[in-house]
């Protein structure tokens, strides 16, 4: 009988050799963010009527959660963990230390997106008294309660409700009920927005991989299912960007993850990866044509090939008996130079224009 294999650490070599890889693509991508982080810094655009939040608040606050996601599953001695304190003092500081979010409050009373981005600063202990009493206010009034929104981003602001110790002004299950996922649509209708709808239902269900239970049974085994040929599709048509979004949903929802899968999937982004770190949002990377020196076609793409590979690692980690519980956070351990996973054959057909955000 054929013996299986294994690293020091008892798993399969395959697996192990896996997180590794992973772990450095991870790592890479924090690198990249770490040396761009004067272009998430925001300017006067930030609080100017006409200004883009998508150009200003958002990316800002995408960099926030992310190295929340970071440090809660690394160790405080890893030099990762470190750096994304650092760039999480950064995100802060640019705010005024919470100060920017009482004046858009004034500006803006009935917005969201503020909400939306301090949640994730009180969700690491940063919080601001004044703006909380002021949004608290707010949020007792109807118009707040009935303001009409699509039902994905109603659940990002129940979670951010939550978060941020506001009373949920609706009840998540009835929420979760009128997004395309909740639905269990029939799998073929799945395209580009339904896909980036159903990441962020399970990242507001999941509370950003932290509580994987609050996604009901239904919804994981019908991403179990049929997320792989979701992936696949999506890697295919090299869409990096929404691939590393259905890869972090791969490593929030409960089980043994699937190794073939995850092993195919991380060696695509692996050969798209930029040397720098950096991840486009669509289209070839290194193999490919150089990655364009473009900000805004880069970072969010670069965010999430960080975030799942903290979710991925550690739930393979969990999945070896290593941290087993759902809120053991050791499973990202930082590795110096990336090795690649065996390339996997080139996709040939180029994807479409990146993934866009309202305000």
């Amino acid at each position: 009988m054929r013996t299986e294999a294994t690293a020091g650490d008892g798993r399969p070599a395959h697996d192990a050799q896996l997180v590794r890889d992973v772990e450095s693509i991870g790592a890479a991508a924090v690198a990249w963010l770490s040396a761009h982080r004067s272009e998430f810094a925001l300017d006067d655009e930030a609080l100017d009527e006409h200004g883009s939040v998508n150009r200003t608040w958002k990316p800002l606050g995408e960099l926030a959660q992310v190295c929340v996601s970071v440090r809660r599953y690394t160790e405080p001695t890893d030099p990762l963990h470190r750096t994304a304190g650092e760039l999480l003092d950064f995100t802060w500081q640019q705010t005024g230390h919470g100060a920017l979010f009482l004046e858009l409050q004034r500006l803006e009373p009935f917005a969201t997106y503020p909400l939306e981005i301090y949640a994730a600063f009180a969700s690491a202990g940063l919080r601001h008294a004044g703006y909380e009493r002021a949004l608290a206010a707010t949020a007792r009034t109807r118009s707040w309660q009935m303001t009409e929104q699509q039902p994905n981003r109603r659940l990002g602001i129940l979670n951010s409700e939550r978060r941020s110790g506001i009373p949920q002004h609706d009840e998540t299950e009835r929420a979760l009920r009128r997004t395309w996922l909740g639905a269990l649509p029939e799998p073929w209708t799945f395209e580009r927005d339904a896909g980036y709808t159903l990441t962020h239902v399970i990242f507001h269900l999941s509370d950003w991989g932290l509580a994987p239970q609050g996604v009901p049974q239904d919804v994981v085994e019908y991403l179990r299912q049929w997320l792989p040929p979701w992936l696949d599709t999506c890697l295919e048509h090299e869409r990096w960007d929404l691939g590393c979004e259905l890869l972090a949903v791969a490593g929030i929802l409960p089980g043994p993850p699937d190794g073939v899968l995850l092993r195919e999937s991380w060696a695509e982004i692996n050969r798209a990866q930029d040397a720098s770190g950096a991840l486009p949002e669509v289209g070839t990377g290194r193999e490919g044509h150089p990655l364009a020196d473009d900000f805004f076609a880069c970072y969010h793409s670069t965010l999430m090939a960080a975030y799942a590979a903290v979710l991925t690692a550690h739930q393979l980690g969990r999945s070896a008996g290593h941290g087993a519980q759902t809120g053991d956070r050791r499973a990202f351990a930082h590795t110096a130079p990336r090795v690649a996973p065996n390339a996997a054959p080139q996709a040939v057909r180029p994807g479409h224009s990146g993934k866009g955000a309202s305000r």
